[in-house]
């Protein structure tokens, strides 16, 4: 059978999404809009019954509305608003979401002008082009990554805006399930919103146990034979490959239930989607599927009778938008019951106040604000359940810092009746006193309101914790247990799954050197015996401790930018005390700031007493958009500051319980590739304190209690770095890791892929390793490796990997054109900058190149003498010389070559498109068609050569399609042609035949069926 991704994957989803209730629309009598896609008279005919009472006039304007919408350079925001509006005309009817119509179509072409991308399924919502899914084979090369390059290239595109404008959700999928120790998403079937720039991939792993006898229609054997002939794949059809591919839970296929179901599919399109005003434009962002699965729990919980709970999700996974989405969805819930709710989100902190209110304002929620007692008291006095007069959804952010110790806020029998008042409680591991605190006031003034706690820390038993004030001094204060206070916990989401999505980073343990602690110890020493100091806080701001400390760290981030070549990253130090934060900034401004050697020269103090408000604000802003490299702190910005190019936390004091947790997760965010946050502990710097790694891990047993596992993920530990050793050993046990020539020779002897994979895996984690062990500071495990010769051996069997991978896409790639351009993607990022012009030529250039290939890459007849012309010159081309040293000019020449080669490419493509069509877009007859025209036998007459060959080709099909096994006998199926060839081309359209050109007719087309029967292309 044919086995490349239409078979193995496409055509198995489309029959997938048919028993999940799509209709298979065939194009080649499908009349459609060609500059949105959009589908008139399934629009027509869906909206006409979603609205007995419209005119077609009406439904002509909409139409007409819609299509303009799709000009707005919004992404599509205002479309979205309008298909999602619950008044006026229906769109989409999301009370009754069956009365729509849902379609599927395969390769519906996205075009503008001269460029054109052509997405593998469709999906079709009353004729609206609402979804699409890219799919590739398995162990595809470069994954799904070569995909998301590809998506972000046509998205910035200006030419597809109207088809970015109408898209709402994306899934790109190589059917594979998910690799979790991936940095990037190479394997599985992953979800997306559209972007004008880069689409971010979301996991989706169903925590729902799915009933597929009732989501899916049982199998349909006329609509499977009718997708199979109108892609022409019936060959497929009883191969056990294509049975296997068929099952409900293969990957793509499984994520295609889990989101275009039809309840899923509806709750996605009216709640999971948000525009999310960045600077100077919008973002799309989709639900993560623990905030789909944490709203339908609040939902169950609700249907149960339960008024409170907490939603415990790992810091970095999105709690204020999940707040924000509910407040739709809840307001939707509610409704439906003829009850009016009203949201309110709960801080602690000023700070928090002003970050909540920036992120749902950006969002589009109208914020309503109450800082002070008497204003909460109205507040709950009052049945308005908002206060904008647009009407506008809304949600009132309260700082209960203002008034949480006051027992008399609102009395039980002050609130107004009539409103269900919801609470979205932030941070319920702190803050939240049940004798005499805001919580009680909650209580007391709504009994009937419903409270979400929201942590990423809950606290599971109460204990003493103690902590420091801003002042230095020390003080103990009561812990209470989370779940008493608010509730079960309503959903989970822990760092290990939050890990293996992509949305927070592992953390690695940096110990400082020991060298350094000896240097420090008899500083410490040396302090006591000059100054006799008991005090700690003086102490450990001393200039003679705080200096050699600073030198440290700036010694150590400065090399942590140059080993990951990257000068983007900041650091924060949180410091022993307010005063150490001031003795360090005061010595880095005399100290760094104004040198002219090294790359961290700026940094920020930011505590409670030092500037205004609104300059730290403005400073905390300026470190976020990388204009400060280093923040000193003690209190401050542990909790709720998030800024991703945070990747170096230098502790420098002991944090307890859930703050200890907190402040580690200030560098676990994703930023450009990194696979960890880094974590420099001086907190063991004085044997008194008796701390070692362990303590992390028993701070997070007293956090955790038996739920500990759920962490393990969270360090990257010592044994864990010798285990990973142990490993790249045993991979390379067979192979003269000493000698780099004698082990080139041994791994050129291998031919296998996978094999080889395994070695260049082993060497590139050795090199990953090594970086990760000298940031680390854990200099004893270098001597279990031999790292530098590693790496050498590494780039060897990189080289031997690709040789592989090439010699594999010539053999069995779809077209030839693959190993040409595998050859032409590592020059593409060759040219070199040396001035401005050059680098627009040099861009020109290769956007020509990319045009170019793509226009040659979708050429299905490499043996066409045409085509064979243009793939040569373009080898010529790139033949000539280094295009590292390419000149201006030649860059010029080159254009224009490139020009003249695309152009035929283009009118030799669309010759081919068009000869194509006139087969129902079967290749194979288009190619036998083109070899028997060449050959001008048994006719030159291309229009009575057309009728002829159609003819046999239904005939053909037929004879295969009930026939399972007539492939499998190549001397009785090469008799079937033969008398078919005769039958129809000879004696029913009169044909010239002679026994030589049928013979020559007849190994054509078997080595057409043949070939797509084993899985490549005819010769």
């Amino acid at each position: 059978m044919k086995f490349n991704e239409d078979s193995r994957v496409k055509i198995p989803t489309i029959l997938h999404l048919t028993r999940l209730g799509y209709t298979y629309l065939s194009l080649k009598d499908l009349i459609w809009d060609e500059s949105s896609n959009i589908v008139p008279s399934i629009f027509r005919k869906s909206i006409s019954a979603l609205n007995p009472s419209a005119t077609p006039v009406e439904i002509e304007n909409s139409l007409g509305q819609l299509n303009l919408l799709l000009d707005n350079e919004d992404l599509g925001k205002q479309f979205y608003e309008k298909i999602t509006e619950t008044s006026g005309l229906k769109i989409i009817d999301f009370e009754d979401f069956n009365r729509n119509s849902f379609h599927v179509v395969t390769e519906f072409t996205c075009k503008k002008d001269d460029e054109e991308f052509r997405p593998d399924i469709t999906l079709l919502i009353n004729g609206l082009p609402l979804v699409f899914i890219e799919v590739k084979k398995p162990n595809n090369r470069d994954g799904i990554l070569a995909e998301r390059n590809r998506i972000v290239t046509r998205f910035r595109n200006p030419k597809f805006i109207r088809f970015i404008n109408i898209t709402q959700l994306m899934v790109f999928s190589n059917n594979m399930e998910y690799d979790d120790g991936s940095p990037e998403p190479l394997e599985g079937a992953f979800y997306a919103s559209t972007s004008y720039d880069k689409p971010v991939f979301n996991y989706f792993r169903e925590e729902v146990v799915l009933d597929l006898d009732k989501l899916l229609q049982p199998e349909d054997k006329q609509t499977e034979d009718f997708v199979l002939t109108d892609n022409n794949l019936t060959s497929i059809k009883h191969s056990a490959e294509f049975a296997t591919n068929k099952n409900p839970d293969s990957p793509t296929n499984r994520l295609s239930t889990s989101l275009f179901s039809r309840d899923r599919l509806a709750f996605l399109l009216r709640f999971g989607l948000a525009y999310v005003r960045a600077e100077t434009r919008f973002d799309k962002h989709v639900m993560r599927y623990p905030q789909i699965f944490a709203t339908k729990a609040i939902e169950s919980k609700l249907e149960a009778g339960i008024r409170k709970g907490i939603i415990w999700h790992t810091q970095g996974s999105g709690k204020t938008a999940l707040a924000f989405y509910n407040v739709h969805f809840l307001t939707d819930y509610f409704q439906k019951k003829g009850v009016i709710p009203k949201f309110y989100f709960i801080v602690d902190r000023i700070d928090l106040l002003d970050q909540a209110s920036r992120e749902f304002r950006s969002r589009g929620l109208h914020v309503h604000h109450i800082s002070s007692r008497e204003e909460f008291a109205e507040d709950i006095k009052s049945n308005l359940a908002v206060h904008n007069d647009s009407g506008k959804p809304e949600i009132t952010v309260v700082n209960i810092q203002r008034f949480k110790d006051d027992p008399d806020v609102v009395r039980s029998t002050d609130y107004a009746l009539g409103l269900q008042r919801v609470y979205f409680l932030d941070e319920v591991h702190r803050s939240y006193n049940p004798q005499g605190s805001f919580l009680a006031n909650l209580n007391q003034s709504d009994r009937d309101a419903i409270k979400i706690g929201l942590t990423g820390t809950p606290l599971l038993n109460g204990s003493l914790a103690g902590t420091r004030d801003e002042d230095g001094k020390a003080k103990e204060r009561q812990t209470y247990n989370s779940k008493i206070l608010f509730g079960d916990y309503i959903h989970k989401y822990y760092y290990n799954r939050s890990i293996a999505d992509g949305y927070t980073l592992r953390l690695i343990r940096e110990a400082i050197e020991t060298q350094y602690k000896l240097q420090l110890q008899e500083t410490l020493a040396q302090i006591k015996v000059l100054k006799d100091m008991k005090n700690r806080t003086m102490v450990y701001s001393h200039k003679k401790f705080v200096e050699p400390m600073l030198d440290y760290i700036i010694d150590d981030f400065e090399n942590s930018r140059v080993m990951k070549n990257d000068h983007t990253t900041g650091a924060m130090v949180i410091c022993d005390s307010s005063e150490q934060a001031k003795e360090m900034a005061r010595i880095f401004e005399a100290k760094y700031a104004d040198r002219t050697s090294g790359t961290v020269r700026t940094c920020a103090l930011i505590l409670h007493d030092v500037g205004t408000k609104t300059e730290r604000k403005d400073q905390v802003e300026a470190f976020k958009e990388g204009k400060i490299d280093i923040l000193f702190v003690f209190n401050m910005l542990l909790t709720g500051f998030d800024a991703a190019r945070l990747k170096k936390l230098y502790l420098g004091r002991i944090i307890k319980a859930h703050n200890l947790l907190q402040a580690l997760t200030r560098v676990n965010r994703p930023y450009r590739g990194y696979r960890y946050g880094y974590v420099v502990d001086f907190v063991d710097i004085e044997s008194e304190f008796e701390k070692t790694n362990k303590d992390y891990f028993d701070e997070l047993q007293s956090e955790l209690g038996d739920e500990l596992d759920k962490y393990s993920d969270l360090f990257k530990t010592e044994a864990e770095i010798t285990a990973d050793i142990e490993a790249i050993k045993d991979a390379l046990f067979h192979f003269d890791t000493s000698n780099a020539e004698v082990f080139s020779q041994q791994i050129t002897q291998i031919v296998d892929r996978a094999e080889m994979r395994k070695i260049a895996k082993a060497l590139n984690d050795a090199k990953s390793l090594y970086n990760l062990i000298r940031l680390s500071g854990q200099y004893e495990l270098l001597a279990k490796l031999d790292f530098r010769k590693l790496n050498q051996l590494s780039t060897e069997a990189a080289n031997h990997l690709n040789l592989l991978n090439q010699r594999e896409a010539l053999e069995n790639a779809d077209d030839g054109i693959n190993v040409l351009n595998i050859a032409l993607e590592d020059v593409l990022f060759a040219f070199r900058k040396v001035s401005e012009a050059e680098m627009v030529i040099a861009d020109e250039l290769r956007e020509n190149l990319r045009r170019t290939r793509e226009g040659l890459a979708g050429n299905f007849d490499p043996s066409d003498p045409a085509f064979v012309t243009l793939k040569e010159e373009l080898e010529r081309l790139f033949k000539k010389k280094n295009l590292s040293e390419i000149t201006q000019a030649e860059m010029v020449e080159n254009i224009a070559t490139l020009k003249g080669i695309h152009t035929r490419a283009r009118e030799l493509e669309r010759k081919n498109q068009l000869l194509r069509a006139k087969y129902a877009n079967d290749e194979k007859y288009a190619r036998l068609h083109k070899r028997l025209l060449e050959k001008g036998e048994p006719t030159a007459n291309e229009r009575k050569l057309f009728e002829a060959l159609s003819a046999f080709k239904a005939e053909a099909d037929a004879c295969i399609s009930q026939n399972a096994r007539i492939l499998t006998n190549e001397p009785f199926a090469k008799a079937e042609m033969t008398r078919l060839i005769i039958e129809q081309l000879k004696v029913l359209h009169h044909l010239p035949l002679t026994a030589e050109n049928t013979q020559f007719i007849n190994n054509l087309v078997m080595k057409e069926y043949l070939a797509e029967f084993h899985g490549h292309q005819a010769a």
